[in-house]
């Protein structure tokens, strides 16, 4: 199912938290939503949910208008943050979760016993779900929404305490999961690795305002505007009356043939085992490059350059 809001606005204690104009999330695609933390990306998953009331606005999900309140049953999958059980087993956990949704008996235990596989959590099924550890309720609960198959799943910063290899394992499932066990999804997550490996679209979300929405390809090669760019990992460069957005690893030292090019006051090189990053100044910005070349000590200053064809550009 495909999920839209039109003219939402959220507000709380008295201050406007999100602003959504229009937004739309593509049936049978997976969406991160990306920001910094207390930009508003959890209220944008909980206002999807309907446990957050927009002061005004509408959501809409498969085409039909939902009302303020919790979503009809069946029609939407939740792992909150901070992963919620009752008293009992895991296994008893998701027994309950799928009988709400009017799954019982045989088609229950397959179900779980599925995703569970799938998982790599079948060794917490008869553990109290209360002993888990951090990481471990974390995979359980997302695996507990995997098992509702509904129509539109959502997924609050779903690999939040799990770390190792772990995490990693789980960066390279995930995706494949969510093809498995899900049909619309969206996801929010602070971490722009994390996004692009889970996700095929982005929303960017900062300050309670949605800056950039489509597919990850375009929203990351080419930001929307400065604060976009910046939180992607974009240097932004003055030029001329407008700035530069240079992308991640593309602004390098000595500048060679680059052919655009700004002075630089070193104040540090940096080793990072597989090359060195000269840091320092430009324009009065802080600013880091990739060193190329031979030394360079501080309070030298030194040429740094990116292809004109790498950089976004922003007008004045």
């Amino acid at each position: 199912m495909d999920v839209a809001l039109h003219d939402v606005s959220v507000v709380r204690g008295g201050r406007e938290v999100l602003v959504v104009p229009a937004l739309a999330f593509a049936a049978g695609r997976a969406t991160a939503i990306l920001g910094p933390n207390g930009a508003g990306k959890s209220t944008l998953l909980r206002t999807v949910a309907g446990l957050e009331r927009p002061r005004s606005g509408s959501v809409s999900i498969g085409g039909q208008p939902a009302r303020s309140g919790p979503r009809p049953a069946g029609a939407v999958a939740y792992a909150f943050q901070q992963p919620v059980f009752l008293r009992g087993t895991v296994r008893s956990n998701f027994h309950l979760a799928l009988r709400l949704r009017g799954v019982h008996g045989g088609s229950s235990r397959r179900r779980i016993d599925e995703v569970a596989a799938a998982c790599g959590i079948e060794h917490l099924l008869d553990r109290d779900a209360h002993d888990l550890s951090g990481g471990e309720g974390q995979r359980a609960n997302l695996a507990r929404a995997l098992s509702l198959r509904a129509p539109v799943t959502l997924l609050d910063e779903p690999l939040s305490g799990i770390d190792g290899p772990v995490r990693r394992q789980l960066l390279l499932d995930l995706p494949w999961l969510l093809r498995d066990f899900a049909a619309t999804t969206l996801l929010v997550t602070h971490e722009l690795e994390e996004a692009l490996r889970l996700a095929e679209d982005l929303v960017v979300v900062l300050d309670g305002k949605v800056h950039a929405a489509g597919p990850k390809a375009e929203v990351v090669r080419r930001p929307a505007d400065q604060e976009t760019a910046a939180f992607l990992g974009f240097t932004i460069l003055p030029r001329g009356r407008g700035a530069v957005a240079v992308p991640p690893g593309m602004l390098r030292a000595p500048a060679g043939e680059s052919g655009l090019t700004w002075e630089m006051s070193v104040t540090g090189l940096v080793d990072l085992g597989t090359h060195r990053e000269v840091a320092g100044m430009v324009a009065g910005m802080r600013v880091s490059a990739r060193w190329d070349g031979a030394s360079v000590t501080p309070g030298e200053r030194v040429t740094a350059g990116a292809n004109p064809d790498d950089v976004v550009r922003f007008g004045a």
